[in-house]
């Protein structure tokens, strides 16, 4: 439903030159990516555990700059800055969001945790809580496991605590970009950051 208090203009041009009758808000941030990356974060660490799609990876840049992640943190043969179809996909976010990369997710968690940082798994292991469900402690790592195989084996005794999303459909997980997006939105929800 429309909000009753937005008047449609007429002929507006939208960013593709498709003619609109809203206005439609396309801009980027003011300040250049080497001051947006100095404000303030939010206490969230992304690990993504051995991802093999580098446009997911490029989508995941994408949602880290749009919550003001703190980081994303690669690991093993995840696609790491500087990467062609990380480019394609992180639109220009690269710059704009902290990260780091290790070889083993294992370096990366026992790093985290030597910070006093949270560590949870988004997997869907017996016994996890609904992600909109749990109680998450701040500062906060999440783990984002491997698109076809989840969190590696070795990785998931390191987690403190797992969450899941509830999934209705015929298939036992969602895209790991997606994943990414509806656990970083709750996570700004539980944070009063929204």
């Amino acid at each position: 439903m429309i909000d009753p208090k937005i008047r449609p203009q007429k002929h507006l041009p939208a960013p593709d030159g498709i003619e609109t009758f809203y206005e439609v808000r396309s801009q980027d941030s003011p300040l250049p990516p080497e001051e947006f990356i100095k404000l303030p974060r939010h206490p969230i660490h992304i690990v993504l555990d051995n991802l093999r799609s580098a446009f997911n990876v490029g989508a995941i840049f994408r949602l880290a700059d749009a919550t003001r992640a703190a980081e994303i943190i690669t690991c093993g043969y995840t696609a790491h800055p500087p990467h062609h179809k990380l480019e394609l996909t992180a639109c220009g976010t690269l710059r704009s969001v902290p990260w780091r990369h290790f070889n083993y997710t294992s370096q990366a968690i026992t790093d985290l945790k030597s910070k006093g940082i949270q560590v949870i798994g988004v997997e869907t292991v017996v016994g996890a809580c609904s992600y909109h469900q749990f109680s998450y402690r701040f500062p906060v790592g999440i783990v984002m496991g491997n698109e076809a195989h989840g969190i590696s084996p070795e990785v998931l005794p390191l987690c403190d605590s797992f969450v899941a999303i509830p999934l209705l459909g015929y298939k036992n997980s969602l895209n790991v970009a997606t994943a990414t997006a509806i656990v970083l939105y709750e996570l700004l929800k539980q944070g009063n950051w929204l």
